[in-house]
This record gives structure tokens, C-alpha cells and sequence, in this order.
């Protein structure tokens, strides 16, 4: 009887498939805002595709810092304690609070401007070491002819940014350098915390004729407060993220954050299956899509000209 019992486990066996060998990815993002959430989700539907699904093989962890550096630090430490096969920052802040707690752990990092400015990595084709990643560095000359083209009659450009966010230091020296050869002057705003935005805003009313905000998480995770100062006071708003564009900003051409995530994805799958991220180059996002915001020009007191309407990709009305 016995060895029959031990026949037949052992036939069971055979046409059983083996479970999986789980594998646990850590994804920590500086705050929560819809570019970002797009940036994660879009890694886990890339990491799907790849063969690696939550609840199967993939266990799927996810914190935010709430937008306080030291969480972020405090997070990229749990993470190491924890030691997963993959850590995804999303943001620079992020970035580099989990690039500073580890050299063994493989590091994929997202939605950074500037990995060189940042100090993630030496080189973008040859990162070394755990770390590579993709950079989603704005295309700040497109922005400034976009700003051209929609407000042809302003002078001056308005920058709301945090001067702690690496990120945006490196695009506030882009926009200067490619407002100047179009004419334009830029006009500087610091808010230092999401609760400072408004009043950031308001800074720029009668000295900036649009504004611009930035990739920068600290002011996009309180985009409305802007916004409302923009009505108000009837300044054209423009955007560095596309996501921001529902929330009220005039235009913006840019990444859809979500494509940006499943990139990133994509990355991280080729390390879960062996590769090296010293070895993979650091990849700069794809895609750049138009969208406008018709109900938001109206209340700004802007009209959108028909080059800009016929090669939009999204319009809200």
C-alpha cells in the first residue's frame, strides 16, 4: 500500500508544473502624483509581459516618501534590509537616497532628467556598477517653441521649481540657455515644499508673462495651487509633464509617463533574467505626445492656433 502511495505521488509529480521562483521587485517613488503612479504601473504591466506577474512569481512592493527626502533615505535602507532582486526609484530624490544605500543590489532607476547631474551614474553608455535606468530628460527647446507658438506675444518665462530637486536645476540651465536664443527672458520662483507653491505662484504674477513649471515633484505634487493662481490671474500655464495637463496647465508636450514606466519595465526584466545594469546602457525615454487643455486656455484668456489643434494628440474640452 505504501509503495503505492509513493507511485502515484511521485506520477503527481511529474505532471505538476513547478511553481515559479518568485522574485521580489521594490519600487519607491519621492511622492505620489499622477506622473509618477503612471511611471510604477507601467512597470508592472511591463514586468507582466515579460513573464513576471503579481501573485505568481513577482512580488511587488511599493512605498512613497510623501515628498520628505529623509524618507526617502529611510525607504532606499528598509529596501536594502530587505534585499530584493530589483529596486526601482522613480524620481531623482529617490534615486539617489537608494543609489547611496547600495552597490550590491541591482538599480533600475525612472523618471530622472539629468543621471550625469544627478551623480547616479559616470556614463550613460557604460553605468557600471548595480545602477542604470532611464532618463526622462524634458525637451526643454520643443517647450519653449511650444510656448512661442501658442503665446507668440510673451516675453518672459516664469519657473516654479525646488532648488533641492537636482532635476530641475539641470532644466532651469536648459531653459535659460534656449529662452535667450528665442528672445525670451526667465523668471526664477523657489518653493522648497509642496505647502510654498502657491505663494511661488503668486511671486510671478506681473513679473512673468506664462509659467512654466517643470518635472519637479515637489511643486507638480501641488500643480493645482499654481493652477489656481494662473486663472486668477489670467497667465498662461504650461507644463513639463503631459499627466499635468488634467489638472489644469494650458499644454504640455512630453512623456506619457505610463509608456516612460513600461520602458523602464522592460529594463528591469532583462536584469531579472541575468543581465548585469553596469552593462545596459542608460536609456533616454521615447515618445513625445501634445496635449491641451481647452477648458484651462479659456480661463486663461488663450486661444489655441489651428497648427496647434491639428497635431495635438490629446485635447480636453
Amino acid at each position: 500500500m505504501r509503495a503505492t502511495l509513493l507511485a502515484l505521488f511521485a506520477a503527481t509529480a511529474l505532471i505538476l508544473p513547478a511553481k515559479a521562483e518568485e522574485v521580489t521587485v521594490a519600487v519607491t517613488a519621492i511622492v505620489e502624483h499622477p506622473a509618477l503612479d503612471a511611471a510604477r504601473d507601467g512597470v508592472k504591466e511591463a514586468l507582466a509581459a515579460a513573464g513576471f506577474k503579481e501573485g505568481e512569481n513577482l512580488k511587488f512592493v511599493y512605498e512613497s516618501a510623501q515628498g520628505n527626502p529623509g524618507t526617502a533615505a529611510q525607504i532606499a535602507r528598509q529596501f536594502v534590509g530587505d534585499a530584493p532582486n530589483v529596486i526601482v526609484p522613480i524620481s531623482t530624490p529617490s534615486a539617489q537616497a537608494v543609489v547611496s544605500a547600495t552597490r550590491d543590489i541591482p538599480i533600475v532607476f525612472t523618471a530622472v532628467s539629468d543621471p550625469l547631474g544627478a551623480e547616479l551614474v559616470k556614463d550613460m553608455q557604460k553605468p557600471g556598477g548595480n545602477v542604470t535606468g532611464l532618463s526622462d530628460m524634458s525637451p526643454v527647446a520643443d517647450h519653449v517653441a511650444l510656448i512661442k507658438e501658442i503665446t507668440p506675444n510673451a516675453k518672459s518665462i516664469g519657473f516654479i521649481y525646488n532648488t533641492a530637486e537636482a532635476n530641475s536645476v539641470s532644466t532651469l540651465a536648459a531653459l535659460k540657455a534656449e529662452a535667450e536664443k528665442a528672445g525670451l527672458s526667465v523668471v526664477e520662483s523657489v518653493a522648497t515644499k509642496s505647502a510654498e507653491v502657491q505663494g511661488a505662484a503668486r511671486a510671478l504674477v506681473g513679473r512673468a508673462d506664462v509659467i512654466y513649471v517643470p518635472t519637479d515633484n515637489t511643486i507638480v505634487s501641488a500643480f493645482e495651487a499654481a493652477v489656481g493662481v494662473a486663472e486668477e490671474a489670467k497667465i498662461p500655464l504650461y507644463a513639463g509633464d503631459t499627466d499635468s495637463v488634467n489638472r489644469g496647465a494650458l499644454a504640455a508636450l512630453g512623456f506619457n509617463y505610463f509608456d516612460v514606466g513600461k520602458q523602464t519595465g522592460e529594463i528591469v526584466a532583462r536584469v531579472l533574467k541575468g543581465e548585469k545594469p553596469g552593462d545596459i546602457p542608460v536609456t533616454v525615454a521615447a515618445g513625445t505626445d501634445l496635449v491641451i487643455n481647452k477648458k484651462a486656455a479659456a480661463k486663461m484668456g488663450v486661444t489655441f492656433p489651428e497648427s496647434i489643434t491639428s497635431r495635438a494628440t490629446k485635447t480636453i474640452e
